[in-house]
């Protein structure tokens, strides 16, 4: 029995064919050309034996053209007759105006068109609703670039969407819920491209096909399909001993993974931990020269003031008060300076340069400073604790003796170096105390001998004295003026007066005035040879002014020399041994076992960090 091969179908869209026929155009003259599908005959294509190879028939070619022939003169047909069917059904309106409300069937059943939607003029849009145009006229709006349109057009191809314009097929896809601009839908679009080129609908000749089996096949037409067998599970059954045998080939895999995986790790940790952990062990029991360590503690005091006042005094005695000291002394006993010092007094390098220390330790014949600082740095150790204010050092050398010797010479500059930390402040303080009290004492000098000279230029000893002193007689003589004077009266009240007895009453008072008149005038005016006793005494007074207050400020220029010099001995700091420098007996250094467990979990330490690092690269890359 020969039965007809399978022969892939098309449907024949009549686009190209009805842009071009005159009839058409003057049908519809507003609208686009509508692209009516046509449904394959499904009777005449009879379903592929079980023998077909795919192959066409001249039979099934030349029924195909006939057919496509058919079609294409019934088209014809009905475009030259569009014209009538207008008229009829203008004059059936006429005759039943109610018929324009009925339903009628266009042939089609449930398949809509989007070019037939275009022409039609009797949909009613909704007050939100755009038309065609207007939406087109909007996406155009948008700027979209060429690209995004390409895009569009190919998305639409893809899914099946017919239309005459990129900007129409945006729209297309949107009204179907697609997203030309998404990148997800333009990424899967472009991953089946080659697919895509496959799929693209074939033109023969200004007629387009519609594929109607794989993928982008035409819904609408509906034929026979191949139906693809299904795989069946093998027959074959795994018997016990197949299992067993299996099973024991997984085990001794994972054995021997786990066996080249331990033997890697323990090569990793024999190369990157034991061995240099063994090195440090052999360095520390048998290279390492002995070193002998001595140890010190001291404190640095200040001296207790006998009295004080303010927050000052509140701190007084406590480590607070010589926190800075302490500091300070620390920074310096870690120096440069105290190590040229202690190299120029003690020979610091020359100890460390002998033949019997070991390498590591040795100090180079023409070592320079820098190398010798950092080894003093490693050998002379020095901590402060600022809860108790004790400064404690530890000097390592090679021989007990000489680490002694560099003790006692670092406790000596440090001795030093406190008593200098306040020796500027205390020679300040008494320098400006000393030189306002030396001036003091000049000027109250100046003073008594300007009160010295006005002396023996008047030739008074004490003015006021000798002011005292006339006034005194001036007032005696006023006092016998008083009484001549009663006595010349009561003489002239006689009616006949002794003439010799007046005479010599007022002669006595004429003489008495004369000489109260010149001790008034020794007073107040000035003679040839000597001032006024008023002169001399201001001129006194004034320098003995002068001189008291000299002298007040002498002495307060000696209670302020006094009082500093008490502050400059409040500012004096000694610093007192707690433990005193006594040579070792027994090497402290190296301290083997110690210095080998902290090799050990350094050397752990870096290949537990190598391996993570390594483990999360691997993991990174792999991802």
């Amino acid at each position: 029995m020969t039965t007809t091969p399978k022969v892939t179908k098309y449907r024949i869209r009549r686009d190209s064919l009805a842009a071009g026929s005159p009839s058409s155009v003057s049908a519809a003259p507003a609208s686009k050309p509508a692209v009516a599908p046509v449904q394959a005959p499904r009777a005449t294509t009879p379903p592929p034996g079980p023998g077909s190879s795919g192959r066409v028939s001249r039979n099934g070619v030349r029924n195909a053209a006939s057919a496509l022939a058919g079609d294409l003169a019934q088209s014809r047909a009905e475009a030259a007759g569009a014209p009538s069917t207008a008229s009829a059904a203008r004059a059936e309106f006429e005759r039943r105006p109610e018929s324009l409300f009925e339903e009628h069937d266009d042939g089609f059943g449930n398949q809509r068109f989007a070019q037939a939607a275009k022409g039609d003029g009797d949909t009613v849009l909704g007050p939100k609703e755009l038309t065609v145009d207007e939406e087109i006229a909007k996406i155009r709006a948008e700027g979209l670039t060429g690209r995004q349109l390409r895009l569009a057009r190919r998305m639409a191809q893809k899914h099946g969407i017919q239309a005459t314009s990129d900007f129409e097929a945006v729209r297309l896809l949107r009204q179907k819920g697609i997203d030309p601009l998404d990148r997800s839908n333009i990424l899967s679009m472009v991953k089946g491209d080659a697919e895509d080129d496959a799929n693209l609908p074939a033109t023969t000749g200004g007629r387009t096909l519609a594929r109607i089996d794989g993928k982008g096949a035409d819904p609408n037409v509906q034929l026979p399909q191949t139906v693809k067998g299904g795989k069946l599970p093998s027959t074959e059954l795994m018997n016990e001993d197949t299992r067993a045998r299996d099973i024991m080939n997984i085990q001794r895999d994972i054995a021997r993974r786990r066996r080249r995986k331990i033997g890697l790790l323990i090569t990793r940790l024999a190369f990157f931990v034991f061995l240099p952990t063994l090195a440090a062990a052999y360095y520390y029991y048998v290279m390492a020269t002995p070193m002998y360590a001595t140890k010190t503690e001291f404190v640095i005091q200040k001296a207790d003031g006998l009295g004080g006042a303010g927050m000052s005094s509140l701190f007084s005695g406590t480590q607070l008060a010589t926190n800075q000291d302490s500091v300070t002394v620390q920074s310096y006993l870690q120096s440069r300076d105290a190590m040229l010092r202690l190299d120029a007094d003690q020979g610091f390098k020359a100890q460390f340069q002998q033949d019997f220390i070991d390498p590591l330790q040795r100090l180079d014949p023409d070592a320079s400073n820098e190398r010798a600082y950092k080894l003093y740095k490693r050998n002379v150790k020095i901590g402060y604790d600022p809860s108790e204010g004790v400064v404690k050092m530890e000097v390592v050398a090679p021989e007990p003796e000489e680490s002694k010797n560099f003790s006692e010479a670092l406790i000596s500059y440090a001795e030093e170096q406190v008593d200098q930390l306040t020796s500027r402040l205390r020679e300040d303080q008494m320098k400006g105390a000393r030189e306002s009290y030396a001036d003091a004492e000049r000027k109250v000098f100046d003073a008594q001998s300007k009160v010295l000279t006005l002396q023996e230029q008047v030739g008074i000893i004490d003015p006021v004295s000798e002011s005292s002193l006339v006034m005194s007689q001036v007032s005696a003589f006023e006092t016998q003026l008083q009484q001549k004077r009663l006595e010349l009266g009561q003489l002239q009240d006689n009616t006949r007066p002794n003439a010799a007895r007046v005479a010599g009453v007022q002669g006595d008072i004429a003489r008495l005035e004369t000489l109260i008149s010149n001790l008034r005038s020794q007073l107040t005016q000035r003679t040839s040879d000597t001032a006024s006793l008023a002169s001399v005494t201001g001129d006194l007074r004034i320098a003995e002014a002068e001189l008291q207050t000299r002298q007040l400020l002498l002495s307060q220029a000696a209670q302020q020399m006094e009082t500093a010099r008490i502050e400059a001995n409040k500012q004096v700091r000694y610093l007192e041994m707690g433990v005193r420098p006594v040579a070792p007996d027994e090497p402290t250094y190296p301290r083997s076992f110690e210095n080998t467990l902290v090799a050990f979990l350094i050397f752990s330490g870096i290949y537990l960090m190598l391996s993570l690092t390594a483990s999360i690269l691997r993991e990174q890359v792999s991802s």
